[in-house]
């Protein structure tokens, strides 16, 4: 059954030194979720959030926080980020050695497991832990840094994925490059399954200060209502983009 369009931006690109501020701008802009974008420099080239950081904006908001660990050996760092207030942890197929043990481990934490696949990655490896999964992420830019270009090619892989998910009470995620040129193809080729959730993901730039938080409530509506029109009411879409704003301002 179709249920409402939930958007989920990331807060890598905001002013850190303001990052509460940032979240809380989210929330009153009617964000559904926040995705906290974890890097550690060595699965992919560039620094984030370490737990604390997160647990120290968790109070300041009541919608859910998502942690995407882009990390190699996430395993050691899975109680940290579920103690830090995130209800959602996905890894990276790339770095899980025993991937089904890493997502059991995370529902036995009480968090929603999650995958995330990079663009190298055959669809086919979520096939034996379908039935662990809350969300499956599938990577439109190669993960690492915000404001890259879309990769088109990615679309078949995301309606492999739906098809493979019909039927599990999993949403599909679609992260990197989403803008006014780029969801069309984005959301149509999640709507393949329709009881598929599709999970709208952007990245947020600039949303403090200066009547930000406008901007970011006039890119939620536009994008929900974009995503709505494509699927016809179809559940929950993650998309990620940068030039979103850009558009926008």
């Amino acid at each position: 059954m179709p249920r409402p369009v939930a958007i989920a931006p990331s807060v890598l690109p905001v002013d850190f030194s303001r990052l509460g501020d940032e979240c809380v701008a989210l929330e009153a802009a009617g964000v559904d979720r926040i995705q906290w974008d974890v890097m550690d420099g060595v699965f992919v080239p560039n620094l984030t959030f370490g737990p604390d950081v997160i647990a120290s904006t968790r109070s300041l908001v009541d919608i859910e926080f998502e942690a995407h660990l882009m990390v190699v050996e996430p395993d050691r760092l899975l109680d940290r980020y579920v103690e830090a207030g995130c209800s959602t942890v996905l890894v990276h197929a790339e770095a899980c050695d025993h991937l089904h043990r890493t997502l059991s481990h995370i529902a036995e934490l009480g968090a929603t497991p999650g995958v995330a696949l990079n663009p190298h990655t055959p669809a086919d490896v979520i096939r034996h832990v379908r039935d662990l999964l809350g969300v499956v992420l599938v990577m439109t830019v190669n993960p690492g840094f915000g404001g890259q270009s879309y990769i088109g090619a990615m679309e078949a892989k995301v309606a492999e994925g739906a098809e493979m998910l019909d039927g599990y009470d999993c949403a599909l995620e679609v992260d990197g490059g989403i803008g006014p040129s780029t969801v069309a193809g984005a959301v149509a080729a999640v709507a393949v399954q329709s009881d598929i959730d599709p999970l709208l993901h952007w990245s947020v730039v600039a949303i403090a200060g200066g009547g930000a938080a406008s901007l970011v409530q006039v890119s939620t509506v536009a994008l929900r209502g974009a995503s709505t029109a494509l699927t016809g009411g179809l559940a929950n879409v993650f998309l990620s983009t940068g030039e979103w704003f850009g558009a926008l301002a």
